[in-house]
């Protein structure tokens, strides 16, 4: 800690403003243009306030806690703060608000949370969080000093979601272009250019049961890719069950036909044998006629994408049937000119596969650019 420093509790140096704070449920909230805050930020607009004044809010409950999450944030002018957010109102004469907010954001608080199934930062806790308080223009040096290389860190993260945004953005005017259909391409049903478009059946891995076969659902498709980061497993009796309906190969293609990401295909990269749900149906298709990796590309293309979220049935739980899928109706050139397609797409999505793989690293190097920073002055 800085000479001259010394820590107080943050109920000493703040006034605590929670019995002002009213919650709203949705449905009597009158539409209007303050804002109304939640554990996490802005989360409506209505039409009256509670507040009209500069405050610091610190989630309650339903908020992050972890050192380097966004557990506090400032408000100004009229607002509404419901009860899932402490609303402070610093000492000015000793503290200042966004070293406040940049502290509280830098600090593991955890160790503060009560409570099991609903964390909690009661009141009681929240006081005793120990603040560092020195001079109020030191702490205003510091503040401008954070400010100054924040704004600097967040344009490295906007140039990087710049570019990979508009690589997106090219990728997908590539592929509707590509799959734009031409002379000689023939218009087919799904259903009679596949030998097999069938899915899983329903079977949920009750906590703890173990096996040596993956069980595919639909939160482990994404886009292009599969994620086994939170793949379940199930026995062999489970995996005969289902695989006497469903035997996916590699190289099959595996669509999402039920659920929030409905629509989404991938190529099934996976060499052994694996069960899957019935939220994913498995895409057969003559090899002779037409390829997995051509299919995929086009059930993932703007035109059958959109196509498919038309057609999806029921409210609650968005799905397409499997009578849907086989009557989807596709555009296909010759192979040769598919096998043409592919590889000119497969070069484009590398390339946004790579700008996504840097991205991600710069958001995570300039994350911990800013915990080292807050180090730097707040150890």
């Amino acid at each position: 800690m800085k000479e001259g420093w010394e820590y107080k509790k943050l109920g000493e140096v703040c006034e605590i403003l929670d019995s002002r704070r009213k919650p709203i449920t949705k449905n009597k909230r009158e539409s209007g243009t303050i804002p109304y805050y939640g554990a996490t930020g802005l989360l409506d607009y209505v039409k009256d306030f509670i507040f009209d004044e500069k405050l610091v809010l610190l989630g309650e409950d339903g908020a992050k806690w972890d050192a380097g999450e966004k557990s506090a944030y400032i408000i100004e002018g009229k607002s509404w703060v419901n009860n899932h957010a402490h609303a402070l109102r610093p000492k000015r004469n000793l503290l200042v608000d966004e070293l406040l907010v940049y502290y509280l954001n830098f600090s593991n608080l955890l160790p503060y949370i009560t409570g099991v199934t609903v964390p909690k930062l009661n009141q009681e806790k929240m006081r005793s969080i120990e603040i560092p308080i020195g001079p109020v223009k030191e702490q205003q040096s510091i503040v401008d000093y954070l400010d100054s290389a924040f704004a600097k860190i967040d344009e490295m993260k906007a140039n990087a979601e710049k570019a990979l945004g508009e690589a997106k953005a090219l990728f997908q005017a590539s592929l509707k272009e590509m799959l734009e259909p031409k002379d000689g391409w023939e218009e087919k049903k799904l259903g009679e250019i596949c030998s097999q478009i069938t899915d899983g059946t329903h079977h949920s891995p009750p906590n703890g049961e173990s096996g040596n076969y993956k069980y595919i659902t639909a939160k482990n498709i994404r886009i292009w890719g599969l994620d086994l980061s939170n793949v379940t497993y199930v026995s062999e009796d489970i995996h005969k069950e289902i695989t006497a309906r469903c035997n996916p190969q590699k190289g099959d293609v595996l669509y999402i036909k039920d659920g929030a990401t409905t629509g989404i295909a991938i190529v099934n990269p996976l060499e052994e044998e694996f069960s899957m749900l019935s939220s994913v149906a498995l895409i057969k298709p003559y090899k002779d006629v037409l390829s997995s990796e051509f299919l995929c590309y086009t059930l993932n293309s703007p035109s059958i994408y959109n196509q498919t979220r038309s057609q999806m049935d029921g409210a609650a739980i968005t799905r397409v049937t499997l009578v849907k899928i086989k009557g989807f109706v596709i555009s296909i050139p010759p192979l040769s000119e598919q096998q043409s397609i592919v590889e000119t797409l497969d070069s484009l999505k590398s390339k946004v596969d790579q700008l996504q793989a840097n991205y991600d690293k710069i958001l995570k190097e300039c994350d911990a650019l800013k915990q080292a920073i807050l180090r730097q002055v707040f150890e």
